[in-house]
């Protein structure tokens, strides 16, 4: 009988704060993930660690603030700067990482869908501890044709191109349900990152084939799309979430699972944030909180909600907490495990978090109710209890 928990870790991309009926959607698009909400907690404060893709992303590999990567990357790690320069913008394979950690201690390993830290060889997911990759190794991709915004197909099979056809999102599933069910033919727990690249650009649907996303012999993603599109995609990946935990509920898995669902960073264009401000890119609220769900019937009692203040780099120390495996002693962790408050949802740990981007040169600070701002020099301060809109900056009613 497996004692140690399996652990899912579900990333979506660029999704809003307000995107799921559990965080106040105005559209019926999460059924599933509103389910699993139901029987687990919701954290009201949940944090990207950065409001771009690569720079969470490495966090949730590290367990670390995203600047301790030598040349910094609070800056974008596109995937055309990281095909420029690869012996420097990547995930360096020698860093001790969570799925690196985890198959030390006898898991089995799976990144499904976005990696986005770097292109092969340099910069590989199978380098960095996970035993298969299926997905893509960069930022955005159209969902029938797989390419990218500079025509190179972009969807792999373990270092080789992927053939076959059919939508990405429903792809990316299929492969994390056979996963699973290969898993459950042994008693060795896992580690599967399931990261979507559903709600990012280009949007299109399973039912959007027809439509050519392409000028010349790149993909375009500026002229296309439209509420309704962008909630179908919402709606179709969590209809993938559904299937895989049907799958895991069917193999006896479920309930010694801890599943984790977030965002990378807050929503882009047809995204809802209310009532935030900003999204991606921005340090505003709603370019860095994101909806955050843990579910696992085992150990996590049902239909909570944690006010704690937490960081996409929190889950690495989480799930390495929960699977009895120590982080590495010569990388320290910066997050810190979420364990005692899934166990217990009342109890909440006073901290600070920090950001930085240099993009409109941005710093923000959270501490308690407070959250300090900086854009193009100007400083704001403000009370998030009061005004999650970020609209009074009380930095002079409180200079201290």
């Amino acid at each position: 009988m497996q004692s140690r928990p399996n652990l899912v870790f579900v990333l979506a991309d660029d999704l809003g704060y307000a995107d799921l009926g559990c965080y106040g959607a105005r559209a019926s698009v999460s059924p599933h993930l509103d389910r699993l909400a139901a029987g687990g907690i919701t954290f009201d404060w949940a944090y990207s660690n950065s409001p771009v893709c690569s720079p969470t992303r490495f966090a949730l590999m590290s367990g670390r603030y995203q600047y301790r990567l030598p040349g910094g990357s609070e800056e974008p790690l596109t995937f055309a700067r990281m095909k420029r320069a690869p012996g420097l913008l990547g995930f360096p394979p020698e860093h001790p990482s969570l799925p690196s950690l985890l198959r030390g201690a006898g898991y089995r390993t799976a990144l499904v869908g976005k990696w986005h830290l770097g292109t092969p060889p340099e910069f590989d997911p199978l380098r960095s501890g996970y035993e298969e990759h299926f997905g893509c190794y960069g930022g955005g991709l159209d969902y029938h044709s797989y390419l990218t915004m500079g025509g190179d197909r972009d969807l792999w099979d373990n270092g080789q191109p992927a053939p076959g056809s059919g939508y990405l999102t429903d792809r990316l599933t299929d492969r994390a349900v056979d996963f699973v069910q290969r898993c459950a033919r042994s008693d060795e727990p896992f580690l599967l990152s399931l990261h979507y690249t559903a709600p990012h650009w280009p949007w299109q649907t399973r039912e959007d084939e027809a439509e050519s996303r392409r000028i010349g012999s790149a993909v375009q993603h500026a002229d296309g799309g439209s509420v309704d599109t962008y909630r179908r995609m919402v709606l179709q990946m969590d209809e993938g979430i559904g299937r895989l935990v049907d799958a895991m509920r069917a193999n006896g898995q479920l309930d010694n699972t801890l599943i984790v669902f977030t965002s990378d960073n807050g929503g882009e264009r047809f995204s809802d944030s209310w009532p935030l401000i900003g999204g991606k890119m921005d340090l505003t609220e709603g370019g860095i909180r994101v909806p955050c769900i843990a579910h696992w019937p085992a150990r996590v009692p049902a239909g909570r909600v944690s006010a704690q203040l937490s960081m996409t780099m929190d889950w690495v120390a989480t799930m390495l907490d929960a699977a009895g495996v120590a982080p590495h002693p010569d990388w320290p962790l910066d997050g810190i495990s979420l364990l005692p408050m899934l166990q217990d949802p009342a109890q909440v740990v006073p901290r600070e978090l920090f950001w930085r981007m240099k993009y409109r040169e941005q710093w923000a600070m959270r501490a308690d109710r407070w959250k300090y701002l900086v854009v193009d020099g100007h400083e704001y301060l403000f009370d998030l209890h009061a005004d999650q809109r970020e609209r009074a900056n009380v930095a002079r009613r409180y200079p201290e």
